[in-house]
């Protein structure tokens, strides 16, 4: 035995539990008043909302849940501007049929704002000077389109506001609470920016850019409510934010970078300056546009090595909760006060990872076939040297998505059962510009998927992989690139798992839910018009190429995802059987587009890691009782 091999097999073996249960607190937001913080925790194995008094060091002390979640989990949630509610979001198992809402916390009794059957809800804007009223999106009136309705917190009550004319995917209200900004899909994939004065007054053109810029809209209006704040790659190749004048059209850029989206902004909610921008890079990195905070960002970035997000602040802007994100590590939150400069631990969101030494996650960058520069992040095992290991691409979702540095429980959890583990953001990746994007359009099984065959082979030239033992795996996206890898390259990769994927783009984009009516035109240009180019999506769809599969397949599939069907993996699944052809289907019946339920995710990766240390070698955790996953096969 050598003894990197000695090393890696003293490495712990992290439990399954560790990584893929419930966090023990995540997500904290300071009430608006700066009395109370709330945090998502688990009640009776459950995720709630829980609350306590801020200034309270000790958390023990008044900690209180106020939600009653019992099967799914609330995982994103506000506070109301009054103080004395919180209001979260819901759906069925996993339909995204979402319901917002409203628990007063004094006497925990829980409001459904929007107790409407079958209909998609969406926040679309609340404001700290109105406290009793939240602008809400609802597909109420036509499945395909949603409306703005304006909801009295107080009563429960909603009334129609805003009008869909028929295109408009998102609204934007203006500082006073109004639906000025409408951002729509024309015919061609064009979008469309329209304005109005008021409420009252007709739609105006005010900006159009065509399909080949980089996705983007309105980031708020300025504090006068004269202007706009655009995300906007016309005339660059990356997302900048750009302000214009309503009256005069009067152009002036903010911020930019020539690689680089814009990938977020801070700003302040009483007076809506716009005070930083963030570019996400390599890693995470902040530009200071508001001389206010800088000292503040440069007190926060000194203090820890994490990527820092700001997740909550007061209306006073006294206090920010502040997150740090590290790649070997649990997110770490605090508490800032920005008077004296002084920091107060909260939590980190899964301490038992403290116990354990995790993996790194190494930029990476190589050419593709065709020169073209691609970006991604390696892990390698701990205590391993990087040579002629068993690797895993692992691919993201989207496709219009990247992956980032930062903590990642399905990378760790790869990496300490031994395998290095490969993320490429393949050509079609957001947030490196439009060229980037623009490289991956109509190239799903084309160099989209070439891309990833290239890191492999990058990482067997660097010696880092065994060429022989590599496999692919991923979620949605990434379950159709790895259904991609098996048939449209049938030597490349030893067993594949495949996570809510497509296996047919044809059924996959005429089953869309139907609320994605207005993005029907982007996804004509990007992929392919189901309308008129059902030939060229057939040859692009795995389903047809499944006689050439010759590597094991898993799939998880959720019963209720509204994104991908459960038909898209029973008829890959089917066609393999009748071509006699190894794979492994489990179908959860509660859950939709991914595993949200501990149990679920507990089970499918027991499954996941038996599958791939079969084929793959690496060291596995038996599978406990409550783990039998054999009620789900099919």
């Amino acid at each position: 035995m050598s003894a990197a091999t000695a090393s890696y097999t003293a490495t712990p073996l992290i439990p399954r539990s560790v990584l893929f249960g419930n966090p023990e607190k995540v997500s904290p937001q300071i009430s608006p008043d700066g009395k109370l913080l709330a945090y998502i925790a688990p009640h009776n194995g459950v995720l709630n909302v829980w609350i306590r008094s801020f200034a309270v060091n000790d958390e023990r002390i008044d900690e209180r849940v106020v939600t009653n979640d019992t099967k799914r989990g609330i995982r994103m949630f506000f506070w109301r501007k009054d103080s004395a509610h919180i209001i979260f979001i819901q759906d069925q198992d996993g339909d995204e049929n979402w319901h917002i809402y409203q628990t007063e916390i004094a006497s925990l009794e829980t409001r459904d704002l929007t107790p409407f059957s079958g209909v998609h809800a969406q926040v679309v804007a609340s404001n700290p000077d109105f406290p009793d009223t939240l602008l809400v999106g609802l597909n109420i009136r036509n499945p395909q389109l949603t409306d703005v309705y304006r909801v009295d917190l107080r009563t429960g009550e909603s009334e129609l506001d805003t009008e869909n004319p028929g295109d408009v995917s998102g609204w934007t209200a203006d500082n006073r609470l109004q639906i000025r900004a409408a951002q729509a899909m024309l015919p061609d994939g064009s979008t469309e920016i329209r304005l109005r004065d008021s409420v009252n007054s007709p739609w105006e053109s005010f900006l159009t850019w065509g399909p080949e810029e980089t996705f983007g809209g309105v980031a708020g209006f300025t504090p006068e409510n004269d202007g706009i704040r655009v995300l906007t790659s016309v005339d660059a190749n990356a997302a900048r934010i750009v302000e214009i004048n309503i009256s005069t059209h009067d152009q002036r850029v903010i911020a930019s970078d020539e690689q680089y989206d814009v990938t977020d902004v801070m700003i302040q909610p009483r007076s809506h300056t716009l005070q930083a921008v963030a570019f996400l890079r390599a890693r995470l990195e902040w530009t200071i546009l508001d001389e206010g905070v800088r000292s503040d960002f440069d007190f926060l970035l000194s203090n820890h090595s994490g990527d820092l997000n700001i997740v909550s602040r007061d209306l006073d802007d006294t206090i920010w909760i502040v997150a740090y994100v590290l790649d070997d590590a649990p997110v770490q939150y605090s508490a800032y006060h920005r008077a004296d400069k002084s920091m107060i631990f909260l939590f980190t969101s899964q301490p038992a990872l403290e116990n354990y030494t995790l993996a790194a996650i190494k930029p990476i960058s190589f050419c593709a076939r065709d020169g073209m520069t691609l970006y991604g992040y390696l892990s390698i095992p701990v205590g391993v040297a990087p040579s002629n290991l068993p690797l895993i691409v692992l691919v993201h979702g989207g496709p219009w998505h990247r992956d980032t540095w930062g903590y990642s429980d399905s990378t760790q959890h790869l990496a300490n059962r031994g395998y290095a583990v490969l993320s490429i953001n393949f050509r079609g990746s957001t947030g490196y510009g439009k060229a980037y994007l623009n490289a991956g359009n109509r190239e799903w099984a084309g160099k989209m998927h070439t891309d990833l065959i290239d890191g492999k082979r990058w990482a067997v030239s660097q010696g880092i992989a065994d060429p022989n033992r590599v496999a692919i795996m991923g979620g949605s996206y990434g379950g159709y690139a790895t259904l991609v890898g098996l048939t449209f390259t049938p030597d490349e990769f030893i067993c594949g798992v495949d996570i809510v994927g497509p296996s047919n783009l044809i059924t996959l984009i005429e089953s869309f839910p139907p609320y994605w009516k207005t993005i029907t035109a982007m996804l004509a240009s990007r992929v392919g018009d189901v309308a008129t180019e059902q030939e060229f999506l057939k040859s692009r769809s795995p389903l047809f190429l499944a006689d050439q599969i010759v590597s094991p397949l898993l799939i998880g599939q959720g019963a209720n995802d509204p994104r991908v069907k459960q038909a898209e993996s029973d008829q890959i699944v089917e066609a393999m059987r009748k071509n006699g052809k190894p794979v492994e289907y489990l179908l959860f019946p509660d859950e939709g587009h991914g595993f949200a339920r501990p149990e679920n995710r507990l089970k499918f990766y027991a499954a996941a890691e038996s599958f791939l240390a079969k084929y793959l070698g690496g060291r596995a955790e038996p599978p406990s009782d409550a783990e039998n996953v054999d009620d789900l096969r099919k």
